[in-house]
C-alpha cells in the first residue's frame, strides 16, 4: 500500500428494509420514517457510550452496492442535466463513501436503532459521529447551487437504474 492509499475496515453493518438501491429513498429526508439498525462489531460496542444523549448521528459507510464505474459528470436523481460529480451525492465516486444524518431512536449494547435510513441492507459501516448543530450547520448556509430548484422533490424521489 502506498502513502496515498488508505485501508478502512467495517466496524459494523447498517440494516434497512431496502434490498437494493432501486426504489430506495435518495436522501434521509425522503426516508424520515424508515427505521433501520446499526449493528456494531462487539469490539466497538463500548464506543456507543453516551451516544444516546444526541438526537441525531452521522453514519459514514461504504457504497458496497454501487457500480464501481466513476464518471466525473453525472445526471443526478433530482435533475435532468449532467452535473459535476462533486456537486452531487451520486454513489459512484473515486472513494465510494456515503454519509447519512439519521435520527437516533435507541442505543443498546451493540446496536443503534435509527430513523431516516436511506441505505441498502447490509451496508458496511465505517464510522458513527454525533450530529452537533453548532459544528455541523455553519452560519449563513443558504446557497445550495443547482439543488435550489429541486428542494421540494427530494422527499418523494426514489433511486432508479442510473447508479446501479
Amino acid at each position: 500500500m502506498t502513502e496515498d492509499q488508505f485501508r478502512y475496515e467495517s466496524i459494523g453493518v447498517i440494516r434497512s428494509p431496502f434490498d437494493s438501491p432501486e426504489e430506495m429513498p435518495i436522501q434521509p429526508v425522503g426516508a424520515d420514517s424508515t427505521v433501520g439498525t446499526v449493528e456494531l462489531e462487539a469490539s466497538y460496542a463500548e464506543g456507543l457510550q453516551d451516544l444516546d444523549g444526541f438526537t441525531h448521528c452521522i453514519l459514514l459507510y461504504h457504497f458496497h452496492a454501487a457500480d464501481d464505474t466513476v464518471s466525473l459528470q453525472v445526471e443526478p436523481f433530482l435533475d435532468d442535466v449532467h452535473r459535476g460529480l462533486f456537486a452531487t451525492r451520486a454513489p459512484q465516486r473515486p472513494n465510494p463513501i456515503g454519509l447519512s444524518v439519521v435520527e437516533i431512536d435507541t442505543v443498546s449494547e451493540q446496536e443503534v436503532t435509527v430513523e431516516g435510513v436511506d441505505v441498502v441492507d447490509g451496508t458496511p459501516l465505517l464510522d458513527i459521529k454525533p450530529f452537533v448543530p453548532q459544528f455541523d450547520v455553519p452560519d449563513g448556509t443558504t446557497e445550495t447551487g443547482w439543488l435550489d430548484a429541486s428542494r421540494t422533490t427530494v422527499q418523494s424521489t426514489r433511486a432508479d437504474e442510473r447508479f446501479l
